[in-house]
């Protein structure tokens, strides 16, 4: 079986880094955090719009969230830093990362005295947390520990003919030898529902599927109803028109092939941490960022991502492996993309590119930075207000 260099963790999957990760339970601490994070190496960090004048499900998906980044396998440590009447306590996220027996700590603004105190606490906490991570050697670890998360945006005609199948492929090594992969985007998944259903592991899971699908379908409708909003209805962005992907039917046909061929083992709510092994489906939206953000909190520690129009973004601390089918673009956008599956449209086939493509999941996994990585490219962190879950 292949193998990948990674960090044990007290529970849980290992992390193919070792950062420490600054979190802040609320927007009002945004700046500090920052701070924080620009002057300790070894950190990252989470700047968020949200965590208060939040109520019910929307404040639950914001909790669920920061909850899931704080455990994520990829973070040697966490340091919360809070504001001290917000909502979302920095308790209640400290909490939680401690039940995972991670470093954690808080320093929440309004109980050290001002900023300037709390960034000196903040500073002195991460530093000491970065030499302890600092300490931790990789270990060697089977391809089985790797939970792989499947993403494409900027679609174009070769995505569904090259780099989603190759990707798919390197889903079904890794499912086939134990591990874990995650499909999102259930936007993008209409019209796909049916065959999807199919390969679920028992009638249960395809009820789930359809059930997933369907209620996202009749969200979209809901929203569009007004006459005023029929000009915003396209599910189809102009970069899918112009690459020649027309309907939403025609993009889910080509973008379920990043799920491979494994039977489907259940259906994730959103920021709900994956525990089984095989194949699942994450309900969320298609948004970039909302679909990334929600494939990391449920526990993914790496994230393959097809463009066959190209895109430059990132995730801080967790590697987003860049994919395209389209020569040109790769020719194109080589600072920003890590791999071209275009030879599959050349006349390579799927096993033959899938391989070499695995071997790059392989190297990334043990340490060798992506692209996004280089340019420390963090746009793809969103924590979901829009959806209901």
């Amino acid at each position: 079986m292949k193998t990948f260099m990674g960090y044990r963790r007290p529970k849980g999957l290992p992390g193919v880094r070792n950062m420490v990760a600054i979190i802040p339970s609320v927007f009002c601490a945004n700046t500090v955090v920052q701070r924080i994070c620009d002057q300790v190496t070894g950190t990252v960090c989470f700047p968020h719009p949200v965590g208060c004048s939040q109520v019910g499900n929307d404040l639950e998906l914001t909790a669920k969230t920061l909850k899931g980044l704080g455990r994520h396998p990829n973070f040697y440590g966490v340091v919360i830093i809070g504001l001290g009447c917000e909502r979302f306590k920095p308790e209640e996220l400290e909490a939680s990362i401690k039940e995972w027996d991670k470093p954690v700590e808080s320093v929440v603004i309004q109980e050290a005295g001002d900023t300037l105190k709390t960034i000196e606490q903040g500073v002195r906490i991460a530093q000491r947390m970065v030499a302890e991570a600092a300490k931790q050697q990789q270990e060697e670890f089977p391809i089985s520990e790797i939970c792989l998360g499947l993403k494409c945006g900027g679609t174009d005609a070769t995505s569904g003919i090259a780099a989603n199948p190759a990707l798919g492929w390197v889903a079904d090594q890794i499912v086939t030898a134990g591990g874990r992969a995650i499909l999102t985007e259930v936007t993008e998944l209409i019209g796909a529902e049916h065959v999807l259903a199919k390969r679920a592991v028992d009638e249960q899971v395809a009820k789930d599927i359809l059930e997933t699908i369907t209620r996202m379908e009749e969200k979209l409708k809901l929203g569009t109803v007004h006459n005023d909003l029929q000009n915003r209805s396209q599910l189809i962005s102009p970069g899918n028109e112009d690459g020649g992907v027309t309907t939403v039917s025609e993009k889910a046909l080509g973008g379920i092939h990043k799920g491979g061929t494994a039977p489907i083992s259940g259906v994730l709510k959103y920021g709900e941490a994956i525990s089984k092994r095989g194949l699942h489906i994450l309900d969320c939206p298609g948004h970039d960022g909302e679909a990334v953000t929600g494939l990391i909190a449920s526990g993914c520690q790496i994230v393959g991502f097809t463009s066959g129009r190209g895109t430059p973004t990132g995730f801080a601390g967790v590697p987003v492996v860049k994919i395209t089918g389209n020569n040109r673009t790769y020719e194109r956008m080589k600072f920003n993309l890590d791999f071209n599956a275009g030879g599959v449209i050349d006349g390579k086939s799927i096993p033959e590119v899938g391989a070499d493509l695995l071997e790059i999941f392989i190297k990334t996994a043990s340490g060798e930075p992506t692209k996004a990585e280089m340019i420390r490219g963090n746009e793809l962190f969103c924590v979901t207000r829009s959806y209901g879950g």
